[in-house]
């Protein structure tokens, strides 16, 4: 039986972005090979941890939603344990309300983003100072 999941892991931090993408492939060919397919990726990048892993305090985020059987989760969970540039990793199954709920957060990002592009570039109007209030007329008379 086929179900979707949703993986993150978190690669140490000292990897270039060049060996990121290298173990982002390595991990979706992974997926795509054992029969798996591939829904999203998303690269959420260099995030503070909430406490130190490995004596690391940082670390290279990424998300990855496939549709899969059950026994390909332990394959995956055994090859990020044995690579080293992999310093956490939690992979769950999704339900439907989940599946739903990933589907409309992936639309959102999707349409902040073509708002983003399609918003043109405004400049900043200068600031204009409040005209200063008259001083009162002074009374020319003299008591």
């Amino acid at each position: 039986m086929i179900k979707q999941y949703e993986t993150v892991f978190i690669a140490t931090p000292v990897l270039s972005e060049q060996q990121m993408k290298e173990a982002v492939a390595k991990y979706t060919q992974l997926i795509t090979d054992n029969g798996g397919e591939v829904v999203y990726e998303e690269n959420w990048g260099l995030r503070q941890l909430a406490y130190p892993i490995q004596h690391k305090t940082s670390g290279f985020y990424y998300l990855i939603e496939f549709k899969s059987t059950p026994e390909f989760v332990d394959v995956l969970e055994t090859q990020y344990h044995r690579d080293e540039r992999i310093i956490r990793y939690l992979t769950v199954a999704l339900d439907k309300d989940a599946v739903a709920y990933a589907q409309k957060r992936r639309e959102n990002r999707g349409k902040a983003a073509e708002a983003q592009a399609e918003a043109p570039v405004q400049e900043e109007a200068p600031v204009q100072e409040a005209p200063a209030a008259e001083a009162p007329a002074e009374n020319e008379e003299n008591a």
